[in-house]
Parts: C-alpha cells; sequence; structure tokens
C-alpha cells in the first residue's frame, strides 16, 4: 500500500518535472559529438598566427586568413597569401580556408558580383595552385539588390572547387528578419544549398560609430540562430560566431556636435586580451548583465591619470567617462550552450589572437556540453552533466563543479524548488538569518512554505550549514512521501534505530531506492551530502520518473 502511494506521489512530481525540462530545453545535449570550430586570422604576421594557433590546444579544425582579397575592379588580389602559414596549419592538421573580402568596399563587392563568372575562376584556380582547403566567402555592405547575384556567385564558386574542398559564407547576423540594406543580401536559404555551412556573424549588435551596447547579447545571438533555422537551413550547416573583441565608447563624444568623428571614441574595438589591462587603470563599476549575458564597464579618466592607449599606433584616451562592452568565460560560455541547445554544427570566432589565452583550457569542452573541468571520471559525471543540463545545479564557478565539497542547505532549498517548480504560497515566512538579500531568499521561503525544509528553531534557518544525509532523506520524504509509519524489519541499517527523528524518512526514501545507503550496511546519518551526491539524486528521481 505505502508503495502505491508514493508511486502515485512521484507520478505528479514527474509532470512538474517534465513541464520544466520542456522549458530549459528545447534541443538535446550529445556530449559525444565533437563540435566543429573555426577562427578568422586578420591582426598580425604568419609568425602570430602560427603562435595564436598553436595556443589554442588544438581547439581549431579551420583556419580563415585574410588572404583572398577583392580589386576595386572587382578582380582577385592574393599576394598576401603566405604558402609558408599554409605548410605549417597541415602539419598541425588545420584546414587552410581563406576568406574572400571587400573589406566593406561597396564598389570592389558589386564588380565582384558583376564579374563573378571569372572571379570564381581565379578562386578556384587559386585553391588549386596554394594548396588550400577551400573558401570562405565574406562579401559584406551590399544590399538587398545583389541578393540573387551574391547567392549566384557561390554557386559558381561551389560548381568550380572539387566537392572535397569547403565553400562557407559569412553571413550578416539577423534576429529581427530584415529584408533591406546589407542584411537583404544574404538569402540563407539558397546559400545553405550551395555551401558546408553559414557563418553568421553574430556581433556587432552594437557598433562602431553607433550608440553604446552589447556587442553580442544572448537574446541577439539566439534570435539569429532561430532566424537561420526557420530559413529551413540545416542545423548541421550552421556555425556561429562569437567576438573576441569588446567595444568602448567615450560618452562625452556620444553627445558633442564638434568634435571631428574621426576623432571620437564611438564603438572602437578592444581585444578581450586587453581589457583586464585597460580597466586595471580606473576604478571601473564592471557590472554582470544577467539576462543580456554580457559585461558593461564604466570608468572616468581623469586629467592626472596616466594615458593610454587603445593601439600602439593611436592617440591616447581623452578625459571623459566611458562604457566597455565586452565578453568574459561566463558569458562565452552561454552562447556556446547554444550550440549544444540547438545542435548545430559549431562555431567560429573573430578573431583568432584578440581572445584571452585561457580561454583554449575550457573552449572545447564547452563547445561539447562539457562544463567542468574537475568531473572528467568522477563516478557522478553522468549525473552531474544531466542536472546542469535541465538547468537545476550550476558550478561554483564557470570551470569547477566541486563535486566532493558540501551542499549548504540554502543550495539544496534552491535545487529543489528549481527541480520541482515550487511556487509560493501563503504568507512569508521570516528567518532571522537570511537577509532580503541572501541569493536564496526565495527559495528558502517556497521550501519552507512548501513544507520540505523547516527552520533550526528560534527563526533561523541557517542557510551556510551543511545539510547532512538525514536532513537530506527528510527534505526528500516530506517532498516525495506519503507519512506511513516504517516497519522495524525494513530497517536495513545498522546506524539507524527507531528511535532516530528522521527514521521514517531515512528508511522509506531507502526502500524506494531514492536514497540508499552504503555497501558496508550503514546510512551514516550525520555526513554531509556532497554535491556530487544531490546531483545523483536528482538525476536518479528524473529518470525514475520519465
Amino acid at each position: 500500500m505505502r508503495k502505491r502511494k508514493l508511486f502515485g506521489k512521484l507520478m505528479k512530481v514527474s509532470v512538474m518535472m517534465t513541464l520544466v525540462v520542456t522549458l530549459i530545453l528545447t534541443g538535446q545535449v550529445t556530449v559525444e559529438a565533437q563540435k566543429f570550430n573555426m577562427s578568422y586570422l586578420y591582426f598580425g604576421d604568419s609568425n602570430d598566427y602560427i603562435n595564436y594557433v598553436d595556443r589554442t590546444n588544438d581547439s581549431l579544425q579551420v583556419v580563415a586568413p585574410s588572404y583572398l582579397d577583392i580589386n576595386v575592379d572587382g578582380t582577385l588580389n592574393t599576394e598576401k597569401l603566405d604558402l609558408n602559414l599554409v605548410n605549417e596549419m597541415h602539419k598541425r592538421n588545420v584546414e587552410v580556408v581563406p576568406f574572400l573580402s571587400n573589406h566593406w568596399d561597396r564598389t570592389a563587392g558589386e564588380n565582384a558580383l558583376e564579374n563573378r563568372e571569372a572571379l570564381a575562376t581565379q578562386i578556384a584556380d587559386a585553391v588549386e595552385q596554394y594548396n588550400l582547403d577551400g573558401v570562405n566567402v565574406d562579401i559584406e555592405g551590399l544590399t538587398e539588390a545583389s541578393r540573387n547575384d551574391f547567392t549566384d556567385f557561390v554557386r559558381l564558386i561551389r560548381e568550380k572547387i572539387p566537392s572535397e574542398k569547403e565553400v562557407s559564407v559569412a553571413v550578416a547576423a539577423n534576429p529581427s528578419g530584415w529584408t533591406q540594406g546589407w542584411h537583404g543580401m544574404y538569402d540563407y536559404t539558397e546559400l545553405a544549398k550551395y555551401s558546408n555551412y553559414l557563418m553568421i556573424m553574430a556581433y556587432d549588435e552594437s557598433w562602431s560609430g553607433g550608440s553604446p551596447g552589447p556587442v553580442a547579447s544572448i537574446s541577439f545571438v539566439e534570435k539569429s540562430i532561430q532566424y537561420a533555422l526557420n530559413q529551413g537551413v540545416p542545423n548541421e550547416k550552421i556555425v556561429l560566431g562569437i567576438p573576441f573583441y569588446g567595444r568602448i565608447w567615450n560618452l562625452d563624444d556620444t553627445v558633442d556636435y564638434t568634435k571631428p568623428k574621426s576623432e571620437k571614441i564611438l564603438g572602437r574595438g578592444v581585444s578581450l586580451s586587453k581589457v583586464d589591462d585597460l580597466l586595471s587603470n580606473y576604478d571601473a563599476k564592471i557590472e554582470y548583465l544577467t539576462g543580456e549575458e554580457v559585461i558593461k564597464a564604466t570608468f572616468e579618466i581623469k586629467e592626472e591619470d596616466p594615458e593610454v592607449k587603445l593601439y600602439s599606433w593611436g592617440e591616447p584616451l581623452d578625459v571623459g567617462t566611458y562604457e566597455l562592452w565586452f565578453e568574459n568565460e561566463k558569458s562565452i560560455k552561454k552562447k556556446l550552450e547554444l550550440v549544444q541547445k540547438y545542435n548545430i554544427k559549431g562555431t567560429g570566432s573573430w578573431s583568432l589572437g584578440q581572445e584571452k589565452e585561457n580561454l583554449w583550457d575550457y573552449y572545447t569542452m564547452w563547445l561539447n556540453g562539457e562544463y567542468f573541468v574537475d568531473i572528467e571520471g568522477h563516478w557522478a559525471e553522468e549525473d552531474i552533466l544531466k542536472v546542469k543540463e535541465k538547468g537545476w545545479m550550476v558550478g561554483m564557478s564557470e570551470t569547477h563543479f566541486s563535486p566532493n565539497g558540501s551542499l549548504t542547505r540554502a543550495q539544496a532549498a534552491v535545487i529543489l524548488v528549481k527541480a520541482f517548480d515550487l511556487e509560493k504560497k501563503g504568507d512569508t515566512p521570516f528567518f532571522k538569518d537570511v537577509s532580503s538579500s541572501h541569493w536564496a531568499k526565495n527559495a528558502i521561503e517556497i521550501a519552507y512554505q512548501n513544507e520540505i525544509m523547516k527552520g533550526k528553531g528560534n527563526g533561523i534557518f541557517a542557510p551556510d550549514e551543511k545539510i547532512t544525509r538525514e536532513e537530506m532523506a527528510m527534505v526528500l520524504y516530506n517532498l516525495l512521501a506519503d507519512k506511513e509509519v516504517a516497519e522495524e524489519e525494513d530497517n536495513p541499517y545498522g546506524d539507524v534505530y527507531s528511535e532516530h527523528w528522521a527514521y521514517n524518512a531515512i528508511v522509506t526514501m531507502s526502500e524506494y531506492g531514492v536514497f540508499s545507503g552504503f555497501g558496508d550496511g550503514t546510512f551514516r546519518p550525520k555526513e554531509e551530502v556532497s554535491r556530487a551526491q544531490m546531483a545523483a539524486l536528482m538525476n536518479k528521481i528524473s529518470i525514475d520518473n520519465e
């Protein structure tokens, strides 16, 4: 009888958990499938490029150097092409797919399309002559009037280049479905037919010369992926562009109508590798904007401050108030999670060498849905990945889960409220040791109101106290079980007696396989629950009720 009642309650919980999972996930994470990664090479020379690649920890399959330029008359210019770099990359099993660019010169771009048959032939000849692995078509700054000609140009390249060679296209991010201007020149649907993939330039949401704002907020990026999918582009042909730079604005320049525009700081690019050094000179206010998943730094340069240049060849920054919008590990990780969410081909980046070098310690792991460096080979690795995937547990940092660390009562409350979609009801309780600004205040109150966790008495919750196995058994019992008295003969543990305050909870949860003891016949009720154990518990409950 008791088993039937418990099963019925678990079924109700299962419905709630399924709803939560549906809201959190729209795609399945496949950890085994290795995702694709490429990067553009633009700043520096061939020796720099080789160094940039060597520090990526074998994270790249393709590099796209700026080797194929379009002359103003629409012909091909290969004078920057360096065979030594091609050979060095091939030694490293990295393919070289130079990008073809008009560098925003509209006349050059339009002449290229007018001359597309001959230009496509020139490109095919260069691919063969220099042992290139394909071409990345990166023509920008035209309009919807060039839409069909541009698609036809890509078709011609595909016809003229051997099928084993790559033809990819850099396309403008289009989160709002614009059909005019330079966004209108890219026919995603047709371009996908003639290319190995579309590299979505999911950056410059705020651009040089525009108003201050993020380079790539998470909504901008996600809507750009959704647009491609809605245009019928196969998910395996979508590559997400990641910015390795931020942008800086002098706020005084945004309202100064007398200063020459060329002298203004309005969204100039700043390499992520330079951000920390720049901000270290000032008393900067740095905010991580949750929801947008970007970082904004605000700082003031005063007359007495040391001179700082954005670039070695430029003038020092003027006195004034500045905003710097940029990416860090957390924001890049959020973007990489979209690769798994939509199961797209992988990522590209602009541009290699601008990133912080330690990014490559984690990039491939994050790209492939593995988020923590300290769980590889851990007995609970799969459980941790599953509950992370569901959004029920997060790491102690962007790179570490701390599986053997103890779980606090506050952390337990947050996990359970998320997993079971519990809501507030009735009057809000008050705990003297949970301030209005406490990070887990809402979850603690919800857990208390739903009678799954209690305080310690005298208005104390003890949010930072480590939760023990006996306490966790009671929490799960309150959440899942119908309250019946366990029989003495049901008890498998030598260290849990019928007089124990959590006896019913421990025996019941053990009987139904929710929370078990150890191989030596003990339950160890006073032992602290580890984060790995909590992940395993939550994943087991989820699996048992799918």
